[in-house]
């Protein structure tokens, strides 16, 4: 930033003593306003102007909208060969877990119209943008996993009180390695990038994916206890999934609820303490 001095060409020529004063007032207090910036930067690094909002805001947008679109291709693929072969050995848990990756891949719907409407600019009456749009998506989100969690425990408790037969298990287990495979290369690419553009609604996605994942290593087990003979072992273990998906749930709305009363990271609120103590 420039700084101008409008009384200077207003004020006849001066004597030396007084430019060194005014330079060393000057100097004071661009060090004075530099740690005030840097405490300002710690504290908040940034910027609701609109001029420093847009452009970082439609690169992020654009971003998150490829990490979406590829995720869903990679999960999309993962519940195709996953529901051919629950129609071949019908396994319900695998049924349950294709279901589960559908609706994993369906997340993206509510994340591309957040990314969206966050291009738009501020106006007057949002003044501050509408980069909001990703929160009230991680919410939506929030909420489809709470709804998977119940989904795991109908599920898990019908099997336990109406046992299935299921063939096929060396299918179905394959089938569950490329369900555990396909959600955690999904969760890693959308938590990475979710937390280097700073959207906890693609994060809260990527930990959907990964207890999806979860799910799918839990038909695996299942697969395995019924070739051993043991018909409640696919049960017991989706309900083991519920507990995993609560935990994860929890997360996730943690985070969500963070980031919608504006939490800051008290690592920052330590940078700008040492910036304040090291200023006179």
């Amino acid at each position: 930033m420039s700084h101008s001095h409008p009384h200077a060409a207003s004020h006849g020529p001066h004597d030396h003593g007084q430019h060194d004063h005014g330079r060393e007032g000057h100097e004071h207090a661009t060090g004075r306003a530099g740690a005030v910036s840097r405490v300002a930067h710690a504290l908040r690094p940034h910027s609701h102007e609109p001029a420093d909002q847009v452009d970082p805001a439609l690169e992020a947008s654009a971003e998150g909208m490829r990490v979406l679109w590829v995720s869903l291709a990679i999960l999309a693929g993962t519940a195709a060969v996953q529901a051919a072969v629950a129609a071949a050995s019908g396994s319900v848990a695998l049924l349950g877990d294709t279901l589960h990756n559908a609706a994993d891949a369906l997340t993206a719907v509510p994340l591309a119209v957040a990314f969206i409407v966050g291009r738009r600019p501020p106006d007057r009456r949002y003044t501050y943008g509408y980069g909001r749009a990703e929160d009230l998506a991680g919410v939506a989100i929030v909420v489809l996993i709470a709804a998977s969690c119940v989904l795991a425990a109908s599920v898990a408790v019908s099997r336990l009180l109406h046992p299935h037969p299921v063939s096929d298990l060396a299918a179905v287990a394959a089938a569950a390695l490329v369900g555990f495979a396909g959600n955690e290369l999904a969760a890693r690419y959308r938590i990475r990038t979710g937390r280097r553009i700073g959207s906890a609604a693609l994060v809260a996605d990527g930990l959907h994916a990964r207890t999806d994942g979860l799910a799918s290593l839990g038909v695996l087990a299942g697969a395995g206890g019924v070739a051993l003979g043991w018909n409640w072992a696919d049960p017991v273990v989706g309900l083991a999934i519920t507990a995993v998906l609560l935990s994860v749930l929890w997360r996730a709305a943690r985070e969500i609820y963070r980031r919608l009363m504006d939490a800051v990271d008290p690592e920052l609120v330590d940078q700008a303490e040492r910036a304040l103590r090291g200023t006179p």
